[in-house]
């Protein structure tokens, strides 16, 4: 295997560490990829001291490292913040699950309270919660605008997935809060 090729394995080894990272802070990974960071560490330390007389790969192979060092540093960093129980995207999934625990439990245990707040303004409150959870703005946001972009979503959705009703939900994708429709039969 030439040089090219060995820097275009790094490249896709360098991508995949990178989702397993992000799935791994997300929570949906259980263990840190150490075994596929350990053998990108090695990829790119492979040709430090080389010389490269190809321009377009040295300058691949210098973008490739110098990328994998950011993200190396940030994932120590969200590690730290981790341990320090800062990091802003495992306290809103944390209190998510916390939530949707406490909905079974009233659920299954006995009906909700009748001063509990409509389905609309508890999706308002998780997505302005998730925005802040993110750092995001979330002062320009009204409940009016939500109702107005789920009810028009919702009569797309029912006659697309020939549905009776619509659940509503937010997630949190690449750091960004985001409302998801999912049908109900």
């Amino acid at each position: 295997m030439g040089i090219p090729e060995e820097i275009e394995l790094l490249d896709i080894k360098l991508r995949d560490l990178i989702t397993r990272y992000e799935q791994y802070f997300l929570g949906m990974e259980k263990r840190e990829p150490l075994k596929l960071h350990s053998e990108v560490e090695k990829l790119a330390r492979r040709y430090a001291g080389a010389s490269i007389i190809n321009t377009m790969v040295k300058f691949k192979y210098a973008s490739l490292v110098s990328r994998f060092n950011s993200y190396n540093q940030y994932w120590e960093r969200i590690k730290r913040l981790i341990d320090e129980g800062k990091y802003s995207r495992e306290r809103f999934k944390m209190e998510l699950h916390e939530r949707e625990r406490g909905e079974q439990k009233t659920t299954s245990a006995a009906p909700p309270p009748v001063s509990s707040p409509s389905e609309l303004d508890q999706l308002y409150q998780d997505f302005i919660a998730a925005r802040r959870a993110c750092h995001l703005p979330a002062d320009n946001i009204s409940i009016d605008l939500i109702r107005s972009t789920i009810e028009k979503n919702k009569d797309l959705i029912r006659s697309k997935y020939q549905c009776r009703d619509v659940e509503f939900r937010v997630v949190v994708e690449d750091g960004t809060p985001k409302i998801k429709a999912r049908p109900k039969k």
